[in-house]
């Protein structure tokens, strides 16, 4: 199949499949003749697996460094992620489940007590910000959470300008050159402002983006999907 094809049965930008072979994650048999991107059943099955990797939040470097293992196993990693993506559908029908029961109780049905409000919520396990609090302190991660969350009104309006931007690219390609361009000024920013942010705690913060509720509702305030599509851009960009 072409790129363009797979990128119509996937779901995907052709950009995306582009920047997948550019980066090796997936590289397909390019015609030497045409420069044409041919994928065979094969590499569709990794990209398969791909998309189920990035799907549970693994980055695009840690999905290559997984894949690109001599002893990955695809069965092995089908099976984890079934597992891993029933654990995500049980919590997920937990949250539907107290949903309706709240919808409900507005309605005059029946009370909820506070511990059936939150039936189903968990945020305990942020697995990258466990792994950032190991690698640099508490009080690091705090301090990043922190700078973000309380800024000057000189830093805010410079905030608000780049969110604006980036908002207004917030229905393409996270992985497209204007958006990782347009990020790179969020990172430059939080680096000329605030801390030094290594690529890895770039991208630690653009989980805590849609992990932290605080943050995704003042940032989707410039634009429903922002703070998913920011981290979605970070995460790759930290990747690089």
């Amino acid at each position: 199949m072409k790129v363009n094809e797979v990128a119509k049965l996937v779901g995907v930008s052709v950009r995306t499949l582009h920047h997948y072979d550019e980066i090796g994650l997936l590289s397909p048999f390019k015609d030497p003749d045409s420069g044409y991107r041919h994928y065979t059943d094969e590499d569709l099955s990794l990209l398969q697996q791909i998309l189920f990797f990035k799907e549970l939040g693994f980055s695009l470097k840690k999905i290559k460094e997984v894949i690109h293992n001599p002893e990955y196993d695809q069965l092995e990693a089908l099976q984890l992620h079934r597992k891993l993506l029933i654990e995500k559908r049980h919590r997920m029908d937990e949250m539907i489940g107290t949903l309706e029961q709240t919808i409900e109780s507005f309605k005059g049905g029946n009370h909820m007590s506070n511990e059936e409000k939150f039936k189903g919520f968990d945020f305990s396990q942020n697995p990258y910000e466990e792994e950032a609090r190991e690698r640099w302190g508490n009080a690091r991660v705090e301090e990043a959470k922190a700078q973000v969350m309380k800024m000057t009104d000189n830093d805010q309006e410079l905030m608000n300008a780049i969110y604006r931007k980036l908002a207004s690219l917030r229905h393409e390609d996270p992985t497209s050159d204007a958006a990782q361009a347009a990020i790179k000024e969020w990172y430059d920013f939080l680096n000329n402002h605030f801390a030094t942010y290594t690529p890895e705690m770039f991208q630690g913060l653009g989980m805590m983006y849609v992990q932290d509720e605080r943050f995704t509702r003042n940032i989707d305030q410039f634009g429903e999907g922002l703070a998913k599509f920011m981290s979605e851009a970070m995460i790759e960009f930290g990747a690089k």
